[in-house]
């Protein structure tokens, strides 16, 4: 069982200057960049007192550091051979210009970005390409969204479009969350993303039926998060903090094909069904693989009192080396009238956790302007604050003409 990222978050260190979490290791803050060897080093009599007051001793704590009685004073520049007065922007050394093409601070405008995505001149963390992306795909889009509270983006999504055998059209939507307690969790996530939607492109257009296809695309994904773990080069004291667990996702997945939905899921990660006509029932579509669920389906707790629990959100399903037996959930529907399809991470549906809620918080126009419905969302779940990285899908689905027929049937 794996627990969430918002369950390991209070086990974290706060950043000093802006209290985000840290992960062990992290020489600067990724929200704020504050440089953390800065901190100064806690007085060994009374270690809880000084990690209390890291972000800044009260006045009189501790001894004086040079400089720092009130009798110091700047020398005054002297002033120019014509006697002018100089510039005082000339007294500081200025920062060399980095070369052209390379990368420059977006605080500063000055610094060049090293490698890990920190100014060399003021320590400043970039943004990063992950932290916020959107897309968007003839009727369908994505957005997905570092969140408030973490230092990196770990969610993944992927939209595409190909036909199948007899012309028609699928619309494909691929969303993959990193568990956080694992190793590597952005790239297990952004593996799955991408062998799903590849194995999904490359069956669909073969004839495989959509269900199956999707059933092979989760094993696809799990089986390139597991290749994961096996890599030269990634010894565990690259990650000496998250060595004990092999990197992890949970996946969900739509098609749209031929009148029909196809779903699957492993992990907690959903999909939901809004009618475009308000009036009509909202639906989840997709189980959690979680402890919530579990307590639920055998009967020991009702809904509300399980996702009450602190376990709530341990998920009990996940792809990754260390997961127990893969078991893919599929299913398919076909709806009798025109909806959005909702495809997300709990980093949105804590904030809309039941369907109706789900509903209440998709636009009006979302049909028509998918994107924008994607980035409400997302503003939804950064409104509600933001504790997780948020993911979204909107896939308006249209009720083919009546008497088209379809290659499939519903199930």
């Amino acid at each position: 069982m794996k627990m969430s990222q918002n369950d390991q978050e209070t086990a974290l260190p706060r950043c000093p200057g802006c209290e985000e979490p840290l992960e062990p290791g992290d020489l600067f803050c990724g929200a704020c960049g504050y440089d953390l060897s800065a901190v100064p080093e806690p007085p060994r009599d009374r270690p809880t007192i000084a990690i209390a007051t890291a972000a800044g001793a009260p006045a009189g704590a501790g001894p004086e550091e040079p400089g720092a009685s009130g009798d110091f004073e700047l020398a005054a520049p002297a002033p120019a051979a014509d006697g002018t007065a100089p510039d005082p922007r000339a007294a500081a050394d200025p920062v060399a210009a980095p070369p052209a093409g390379t990368k420059v601070c977006v605080a500063c405008r000055a610094g060049r970005v090293d490698n890990d995505g920190y100014c060399e001149n003021c320590g400043h963390a970039q943004p990063r390409e992950r932290d916020h992306m959107e897309q968007e795909l003839g009727s369908v889009a994505a957005v997905t969204d570092r969140g408030l509270r973490h230092h990196r983006n770990e969610d993944s999504f992927a939209i595409s479009t190909t036909a199948l055998p007899d012309g028609s059209p699928a619309v494909l939507a691929i969303v993959c969350d990193g568990v956080s307690s694992a190793s590597r969790p952005d790239e297990a996530s952004a593996a799955a993303t991408a062998a799903a939607n590849e194995s999904l492109l490359e069956s669909l257009p073969r004839g495989t039926h959509p269900q199956q296809a999707m059933h092979d695309a989760i094993v696809a994904a799990a089986e390139s998060v597991n290749r994961l773990a096996l890599e030269p080069g990634r010894a565990a004291e690259q990650d000496p903090h998250r060595h004990q667990n092999a990197p992890a996702c949970t996946l969900v997945g739509a098609i749209m094909a031929n009148g029909l939905l196809f779903v699957g899921w492993v992990g907690d990660s959903r999909v939901y069904w809004v009618p475009e006509d308000r009036s009509s029932p909202p639906a989840r579509l997709t189980e959690d693989d979680s402890w919530a669920a579990q307590m639920v389906a055998a009967g020991l707790m009702n809904e509300a009192e399980a996702y009450a629990d602190e376990r709530a959100h341990a998920i009990t399903g996940w792809l990754g080396a260390d997961s127990y037996e893969l078991e893919p959930h599929t299913a398919s529907f076909k709806p009798d009238r025109p909806g959005i399809v909702v495809v997300c991470t709990d980093g949105l549906w804590n904030y809309a956790e039941s369907a109706a809620e789900m509903s209440a918080a998709v636009p009006a126009d979302a049909y028509e302007r998918p994107l924008h419905g994607a980035q409400v969302l997302v503003g939804h779940a950064l409104d509600g604050g933001g504790h997780d990285n948020v993911t979204v899908a909107l896939l308006p689905f249209a009720v083919p003409v009546q008497g088209a027929g379809s290659a499939y049937s519903g199930g």
